[in-house]
């Protein structure tokens, strides 16, 4: 199965767009293949502020999240790799989920073999009495 995080970043956005709260998102600066601003980073994570008013460009695909935002009136593009979003939150009240972060390449651990079937038992055998 596909990691559940990408779904779960979209859908806390969406939640938090409908309840008229600002959606917020912290990134791993410290993960490979994050892209921000240099000296943007505080305690190895970055806050971006994802409201429709305050970015462009925003797109989460499965593998990654990238956004045209400003950092201290300047335009940059951000880029995530999707395991580097730590969590997602509202603003104005903290209401939200974090992640563990996730080295590039590594999902979630699943176990995608299916379960060995026991062998199948004997069933009653019939004998003909006569």
């Amino acid at each position: 199965m596909t990691p559940p995080r990408p779904y779960l970043v979209r859908a806390l956005i969406d939640w938090i767009v409908d309840n008229d709260c600002t959606p917020f998102v912290a990134i791993a600066s410290d993960i490979d293949g994050v892209s921000v601003p240099p000296g943007t980073a505080k305690d190895g994570r970055v806050v971006l502020n994802l409201s429709a008013s305050a970015t462009r460009n925003l797109e989460i695909s499965n593998e990654n999240l990238t956004v045209d935002c400003r950092f201290d009136g300047q335009s940059f593009h951000v880029t995530a790799p999707m395991g580097a979003v730590v969590a997602v939150f509202a603003r104005e009240n903290g209401e939200g989920m974090s992640f563990e972060p996730l080295p590039v390449g590594q999902t979630p651990s699943t176990d995608d073999t299916p379960p060995t079937k026991p062998p199948p038992k004997q069933g009653p055998k019939l004998t003909l009495v006569t």
